[in-house]
């Protein structure tokens, strides 16, 4: 499996884009797929400085329902109306950060290739969607802020538009997640219902990140917590983006090899 960060919030090749947002470029033996395309049109700018045919992309995964994860579909779309571009239903609801808008342009859903899925879809022998994420331990603080709208009614954000993405390749399995604000313990507890096992390499960010530095103790607590916990699992971790620095260096002197940060531009080894 080839795996190539696209997008994400630092750069890790000095000619690529870096923006608040994350794409994942992944090539297996049935599928060239992207999960997620940021929140602008730097995936294909850093595509063709990569050498990355778009073109030949037949599936995007969209992790929820976010700008930052989603922006990048429409310049896609210029390019590319193939293919198949696979959401849960409930990312297409209005959501807020505050008073602010943070949700999909609804453009997208004039696209011939969008598809709006209910929970857990398996698309093929490789590729595997799941939702359905109700556990609340180490649960992220940011959440606090975000809401949606639903049956006219401005609500606090549940996440149910939230899916995680399994690949199973070469007998590993990877397990990619956009932004983990359900919590990346309660995404790996349901992983594990789901598998009977934990999975070898996970790329997600983490949702740790804040404007200003300074954690509250409660912040700080989930995130050692978190990490803890993670650093005894047999996976490796790749994060970056929602993470936030300061939350990935705490992080990082707990699980040590176990923790590779994610930067634009560079390949991801498993």
């Amino acid at each position: 499996m080839r795996a190539i960060t696209l997008v994400e919030n630092t750069c890790g090749n000095k000619n690529c884009i870096a923006e608040h947002g994350l794409c994942i470029y992944v090539e297996t033996e049935r599928h060239k797929l992207l999960l997620d395309t940021g929140q602008t049109d730097a995936l294909i700018k850093n595509a063709q400085l990569l050498d990355i045919d778009l073109t030949r992309v037949d599936t995007i995964i969209l992790s929820h329902g976010h700008y930052d994860h989603s922006g990048g579909i429409i310049p896609f779309s210029k390019i590319n109306r193939n293919a198949s571009i696979i959401m849960q239903k409930t990312a297409v609801e209005p959501h807020f950060n505050g008073e602010r808008y943070i949700g999909i342009d609804m453009d997208i859903l004039e696209l011939p290739g969008v598809r709006l899925i209910d929970r857990d879809t398996r698309i093929d022998e490789e590729l595997f969607l799941f939702g359905g994420i109700t556990g609340r331990r180490c649960y992220p603080q940011g959440n606090k802020k975000l809401s949606c709208i639903k049956n006219g009614e401005k609500i606090p954000d549940d996440f149910v538009h939230e899916q995680c993405l399994v690949i199973t390749q070469n007998g590993k399995n990877w397990l990619l997640s956009g932004c983990a604000h359900n919590g990346i313990l309660n995404i790996l507890d349901r992983y594990k219902k789901l598998f009977g096992s934990y999975p070898d390499y996970c790329i997600s960010g983490f949702h740790m990140m804040k404007k200003d530095e300074d954690y509250l103790d409660e912040e700080k607590t989930i995130i050692i917590q978190t990490a803890k916990e993670l650093s005894l699992m047999n996976t490796i971790f790749y994060s970056g983006h929602c993470t936030g620095i300061p939350a990935f260096d705490i992080m990082k002197e707990i699980m040590g090899d176990k923790l590779i940060a994610l930067h634009s531009g560079e390949a991801i080894s498993g």
